[in-house]
């Protein structure tokens, strides 16, 4: 995270105060807290906070979960898919995933590193 940036730096306090206040303490709550939908669209109401943040936080906590970045829509266009949605293009990586018995986070990370170091 870029801390120089002071709209990061807010986001990060947002999201600090929102845990804490929902008595958020441990990775382990942050866990169990985002097993429920409702807390999930909690996070989305700090600016700067995303679908692909909330997915990057859970990875962060031991979820696997597929953070679709600019270098996964860049993959899935060079492999002449169309331009989907976010959770379209997710549940597309998940389906992969699946049926090639990999886990989530770890065929995301592995076509994030392929097309981060292509860039």
């Amino acid at each position: 995270m870029n801390f120089n940036s002071p709209g990061r730096v807010a986001t990060a306090h947002a999201l600090t105060h929102l845990l804490a206040a929902r008595g958020v303490d441990t990775r382990d709550d942050l866990r169990a807290w985002l097993d429920h939908r409702d807390n999930r669209a909690a996070l989305r109401t700090v600016q700067g906070v995303g679908p692909k943040t909330v997915d990057y936080i859970g990875n962060l906590v031991g979820r696997s979960q597929v953070a679709v970045d600019v270098h996964l829509y860049r993959f899935a266009e060079d492999a002449g898919l169309p331009k989907l949605s976010y959770e379209q293009l997710r549940a597309v990586y998940e389906e992969v995933a699946e049926a090639l018995g990999h886990d989530d986070a770890a065929l995301e990370h592995a076509v994030w590193r392929f097309k981060s170091q292509a860039a």
